[in-house]
C-alpha cells in the first residue's frame, strides 16, 4: 500500500513541477525561541553526524544522546534510516532525491531546535553543499559538524546491513563511496576516528566539546568540580 502511493506521488510530481506559493506570509507567535530555550534549560544546537555508510554515525550518536538524556536535557535523534520510513519514504537515491533529503531533514531539524532542543542528525550526507545549507538554514552557531573520519575498507568490512556487498554486486545504485562520491567535510568542528577510539570515547569527545562551548550542562557538576581540582 505505501509503496503504491509512493509510486502515485512520484509520478504526479513528474506531471507538476513544484511551485513555491505566493500568497503565503510568515506567522509571527509570541513565544520566542529563547523562551523555549529557558525552559527546557537548554542551549538548542543540531549536531550533524556525516560519513559513510558503517561508519558508526548511529552507534555514537546513540550513546551521545543517552549520556544528554541522563543529564537531564531534552533530546531528539533524528536517523536518516528512520526518516525514510515516514518523512522522506518517497524518495530514493538518486543526487535529487539526497539533496531534497537534506532539505527536508534540515528544515526539521530548524524546527527542534526553534523548540529547544539539543537535535541531533545521523545522515551520510555526502554533498558538501547540502552540509552548508545545512548549516546556513540552522545558523553557524547552533550547528555543529560531526565528521565520523572511517576509511573506506574498515567500513566496507564492518558492513552491519550488508549494504556494500549488494553494491558490489551491483543490486542497489548510487551507493555513496562504490558509484556515487562522498565530499569529505573540510572544517568539521568535530572529527571522529573510529579506527583509534570507541564509541564511548568518541561521545565523551563531543559533550566534552558541548560543554567547552557552553552549549550543553551535560557533565554532572560534581564532575565538573573533580575536574576542576584536579587542574588547579
Amino acid at each position: 500500500m505505501q509503496e503504491g502511493w509512493n509510486e502515485q506521488r512520484r509520478a504526479s510530481e513528474a506531471r507538476a513541477p513544484r511551485e513555491r506559493a505566493s500568497n503565503v506570509v510568515w506567522q509571527q507567535v509570541e513565544v520566542s525561541a529563547a523562551s523555549r530555550a529557558a525552559l527546557t534549560g537548554n542551549t538548542p544546537c543540531v549536531l550533524w553526524f556525516t560519513g559513510l555508510s558503517g561508519a558508526g554515525k548511529s552507534t555514537i550518536a546513540n550513546v551521545v544522546e543517552k549520556q544528554l538524556h541522563a543529564a537531564g536535557r531534552l533530546t531528539y535523534l533524528l536517523d536518516g534510516d528512520n526518516l525514510r520510513y515516514g518523512l522522506n519514504s518517497d524518495l530514493g537515491f538518486s543526487d535529487a532525491d539526497r539533496v531534497e533529503n537534506i532539505r527536508r531533514v534540515s528544515e526539521v531539524a530548524k524546527l527542534m531546535v526553534d523548540a529547544g532542543l539539543i537535535t541531533i542528525v545521523c545522515l551520510i550526507s555526502p554533498f558538501s553543499a547540502d552540509r552548508r545549507r545545512a548549516r546556513e538554514l540552522i545558523g553557524a552557531g547552533r550547528f555543529i559538524e560531526v565528521f565520523v573520519d572511517t576509511p573506506l575498507d574498515v567500513a566496507e568490512a564492518r558492513d552491519p546491513k550488508g549494504l556494500y556487498k549488494k553494491a558490489r554486486r551491483g543490486e542497489i545504485r548510487n551507493f555513496t563511496a562504490i558509484d556515487s562520491p562522498y565530499e569529505r567535510p573540510e572544517h568539521a568542528e568535530i572529527v571522529l576516528d573510529t579506527t583509534s577510539c570507541s564509541p564511548e570515547s568518541a561521545a565523551a569527545t563531543i559533550i566534552a566539546m558541548l560543554n567547552r562551548a557552553a552549549l550543553s550542562d551535560a557533565l554532572p557538576r560534581a564532575e565538573k568540580e573533580a575536574e576542576a581540582h584536579a587542574i588547579g
